[in-house]
């Protein structure tokens, strides 16, 4: 946690006239929107305006979230995002660990005046003027709430901050699976759920949406899963080709690489996705008990994140990215 004099130093700086954007990473997922919206709602609270800015658009399972549709999309409004880094007094930056996770935002970021605060779970931070990390918590939306409790504001909590921190702390830990799940995650669920969070509504809303074109491309990956390394490596994978043909829309392979895992004896999971408009594959990466991905991506597919779930990517063909992959987990000896 920040320390009492930062959080003074922070106290400080939000006013009713401070001019606050919510910035977070590349590809939105629930964590990153959960986060960014639980704090808006948290400002809002406090009488205080800020904006989300997200460097690209977000998967529509996530657009119940209260106030889900004000969050501006830089991809669409770059003019507008760009003034808003720039104008900024304070810049909350959430679950990213440097500016090279968001995408065009990234630049502005870096270039802006405004006072940066970083709050994230990601190993190895950059610098910024004021930064909150910590790699055992397993959400962002998770230290949001201890951000709330070291200002005091608590009592502040209400539905809508309840319902999209909960959203993230249900997204980032697998619907509380993840060994990095807590005692203390499940104590500020309940006071959650005490604030109006409804766990069925936002199980639902979540996921409860599955598309048609997500149950074609799922039913594919399935079909031709592939346990390699002695049965202790998942690879599942698609084509742009394939992407294609079921009609992707933005959302509909998350959670794929889970799968994975969910075989008995293994203990790393790699799902490949050719990106559907540039030449690179997108990877996820997830594991069981000491395997850690987050290392093994720094090392060998420019990546990063936790040591059960990261990600990567691979300038090379689909095939050539695989091969190198099944080299490189026989070499680690995973």
């Amino acid at each position: 946690m920040f320390t009492p004099a930062e959080l003074l130093d922070i106290n400080t700086l939000l006013t009713q006239e401070s001019r606050i954007v919510i910035l977070t990473h590349y590809n939105p997922d629930g964590d990153a929107i959960g986060s960014s919206l639980g704090l808006k709602h948290y400002l809002k609270a406090k009488g205080i305006h800020a904006e989300v800015i997200v460097p690209n658009d977000f998967p529509k399972f996530l657009k119940w979230m209260p106030e889900s549709k004000k969050v501006i999309i830089a991809e669409y409004k770059r003019k507008l995002a760009s003034d808003m880094i720039a104008g900024a007094d304070v810049i909350f930056c959430l679950d990213f660990n440097s500016p090279s996770r968001i995408g065009l935002l990234g630049d502005w970021l870096v270039k802006a005046q405004g006072k940066k605060i970083l709050i994230d779970h990601h190993q190895q931070p950059e610098k910024f003027d004021f930064v909150y990390s910590d790699t055992v918590i397993p959400a962002t939306s998770q230290m949001i709430y201890h951000f709330i409790e070291a200002m005091n504001d608590e009592k502040l909590v209400n539905q809508d901050m309840a319902e999209c921190l909960y959203t993230g702390i249900m997204t980032d830990t697998g619907g509380f699976r993840f060994r990095s799940t807590s005692a203390t995650t499940h104590r500020i669920i309940a006071n959650l759920i005490e604030n109006g969070a409804d766990p069925a509504m936002i199980t639902s809303n979540t996921w409860d949406t599955n598309t048609v074109s997500r149950l074609h491309l799922l039913a594919l990956v399935l079909g031709r899963i592939e346990v390699v390394n002695d049965g202790t490596v998942a690879v599942l994978s698609l084509t742009r080709n394939e992407l294609k043909e079921f009609g992707f829309q933005k959302g509909d392979t998350e959670g794929f690489v889970n799968y994975g895992l969910s075989i008995g004896g293994v203990k790393m999971s790699a799902f490949f996705m050719e990106d559907l408009y540039e030449d690179f594959v997108k990877i996820s990466f997830r594991s069981k008990d000491d395997v850690d991905v987050n290392q093994f991506s720094r090392k060998y597919f420019n990546g990063g994140g936790h040591i059960n779930a990261a990600g990567g990517k691979s300038l090379d063909s689909l095939s050539g990215t695989i091969e190198t992959f099944k080299n490189k987990v026989k070499e680690e000896g995973l």
